[in-house]
């Protein structure tokens, strides 16, 4: 065959589909509302985000250009639209009325399905400061579809064991690790790869950790934080045991690119920034699809 015609074949033969790069992160911006410090449903003393602040978080958001965040503490959509360009992403969180809901912001071309809030995780729905559902959205993207749930759980209980003899704090975390167990095993029934991502306010780093124990009994996961220490608001002790984390499974922890995490720390040194901006950074990692 002369060498011409092989070559002009081979031009014409379809070419093998390169995989394809997912950002995922999750950023508790802590008490992000645009109510104003009066506002009765406010905690008394909370201080008001000026423009300048609004200007710094947005700033990050797009230098994190992630395509899909995970959010925590955030007052619906419109707070959100203030960090995140809404002309380049679209906004979904939870169903209620509370000031500190969790969502997503996801890149505008992908298409997402929001399902039912998963409401089993606010054990106090009556409650001045509730306990927080779980936004729960499908996001296809580059041909794949991925579960996704964006929490905020219980404060109080970091580590040692859930007992209710330590406290309501460490009861009420163990009633939300049930919930999300029992979340994970239905997306494992269903075959779906998934990740919940957000504020778990429990550090997962001892090998016996009892959160970890219960949600991994209900599926096999990989956490993206694990063997790390988290950099944000660091002092000269240096980092600390993340209890914001990324947790994958499904086909999710084949697409997990290992190197991947990594948190976006503020230029901002003064102390005082941490209530003008977040007392958490952004935290993210890739997913490589096939």
């Amino acid at each position: 065959m002369p060498a011409l015609l092989f070559l002009l074949l081979a031009l014409l033969l379809p070419l093998p589909l390169a995989a394809t790069e997912l950002k995922l992160a999750t950023w508790n911006i802590a008490w992000l509302t645009l109510r104003p410090a009066t506002d009765e449903l406010l905690p008394r003393g909370l201080a008001p985000r000026q423009p300048g602040d609004f200007a710094r978080l947005a700033d990050y958001a797009r230098r994190l250009e992630a395509d899909i965040v995970a959010l925590q503490e955030v007052d619906g959509a419109e707070a959100a639209a203030r960090v995140f360009d809404p002309r380049a992403h679209q906004f979904f969180f939870t169903r209620e009325n509370d000031i500190q809901r969790t969502g997503f912001a996801v890149r505008r071309g992908f298409a997402v399905t929001q399902h039912e809030d998963l409401a089993a995780l606010d054990l106090a729905p009556e409650a001045r400061f509730s306990q927080r559902r779980g936004a729960d959205v499908t996001v296809e993207a580059h041909g794949r579809r991925l579960r996704l749930l964006s929490i905020h759980l219980n404060a109080g209980c970091r580590e040692g064991p859930m007992l209710a003899s330590r406290g309501r704090e460490c009861e009420s975390l163990l009633r939300q690790s049930e919930v999300l167990a029992r979340w994970i095993a239905e997306r494992r029934r269903e075959g779906v790869a998934f990740a919940i991502m957000g504020d778990f306010n429990r550090r997962m780093d001892h090998p016996r950790d009892e959160m970890g124990a219960l949600l991994a009994a209900a599926a096999p996961l990989t956490r993206a934080t694990e063997g790390a220490s988290n950099p944000c608001w660091a002092d000269a002790r240096g980092g600390r045991p993340f209890i914001d984390h990324i947790l994958l499974g499904g086909a999710a922890r084949d697409w997990f690119q290992r190197s991947s995490l990594r948190v976006m720390v503020y230029a901002e040194r003064d102390p005082a920034f941490r209530d003008r901006l977040s007392d958490h950074c952004p935290i993210s990692v890739r997913l490589r699809l096939p």
